[in-house]
């Protein structure tokens, strides 16, 4: 059994595109969907999410009402999960994949792999996410970010299952006993980098971080919390990145292990890194 994790708070119309697509072009059954209710403001959402219940008996609302805490709340939800492997899921995405979910699981349930990613899309067919890279933009970034939907990318990682340092909890599945053998989200990571921070803990335990092209959904990003665009927001941004770096700093010196000392760390498009001498830049 796969326990789907959602935090949700209005924004009904994305969620119910989400579970819709997940309930009508799923072919795998066995699954719960537990959508985190997190301080909504809107009357229909709460009438929403009733018919939703009522629509499908394989949904149930959770409710957090504390502040927003992306950590906490999956933490929350896990602890009323029921399955063996845990689907952490935003609320801003679309299935396109129908065997989506077994794709995710004929990997994550392979002795040695903790945790496997899918391939999303931005709405225009651009690539929103395809794995994540250690150092890339300085802490961790998404690796051929913004190139189109049928290329191949540099060596063909776009179009191979391999082995990474991060996926994003966007749509990330794990064993549900490696979750806790974890800990679990840090909670101290509110909004950024509690995923990368969770894949760090994983690979640290030995267990693998897998990416598979084979799983793809739509993900209209940041369409529910917006950007860190006000002074409180980027304080805690700030905040968070030294909480990573504190926890990561001797990984984050030594590098990506799958990623090429050659490849830039400021494009993420896997050109070749660019050295300053004599005041001029060489390859």
């Amino acid at each position: 059994m796969i326990s789907i994790i959602i935090p949700n708070k209005d924004h009904i119309d994305d969620l119910d595109l989400c579970i819709t697509s997940i309930e009508e072009k799923s072919t795998w059954k066995n699954y719960e969907i537990l959508v985190v209710e997190n301080n909504s403001e809107q009357k229909d959402t709460f009438v929403y999410y009733e018919g939703l219940q009522r629509r499908y008996n394989n949904v149930r609302i959770l409710t957090w009402k504390k502040e927003f805490n992306y950590s906490a709340i999956n933490n929350f939800a896990v602890r009323e999960s029921r399955g063996e492997y845990l689907l952490f899921l935003n609320n801003d995405v679309e299935i396109i994949t129908p065997s989506w979910m077994e794709e995710m699981l004929q990997i994550c349930q392979q002795k040695g792999v903790g945790m496997v990613g899918a391939k999303l899309y931005y709405p225009d067919d651009t690539i929103q996410h395809a794995g994540v890279v250690l150092g890339l933009g300085g802490i961790a970034g998404h690796i051929m970010c913004k190139a189109n939907r049928d290329e191949i990318g540099y060596m063909g990682r776009l179009v191979s299952v391999q082995e990474i340092s991060a996926v994003t909890a966007a749509c990330m599945m794990m064993k549900a006993s490696v979750f806790c053998d974890a800990g679990g989200f840090d909670e101290e990571l509110r909004v950024a980098f509690n995923d990368i921070d969770l894949c760090m803990q994983v690979r640290s335990m030995g267990e693998k971080i897998v990416f598979t092209p084979y799983a793809e959904l739509y993900h209209y990003e940041s369409k529910s919390r917006g950007l860190e665009d006000t002074p409180e927001k980027q304080l805690r941004f700030g905040k968070e990145v030294k909480c990573f770096k504190r926890k990561w700093e001797r990984d984050l010196l030594k590098g990506d292990p799958y990623y090429s000392p050659n490849l830039s760390l400021k494009e993420g498009d896997c050109s070749l890194r660019k050295e300053e001498r004599n005041g001029e830049y060489h390859a």
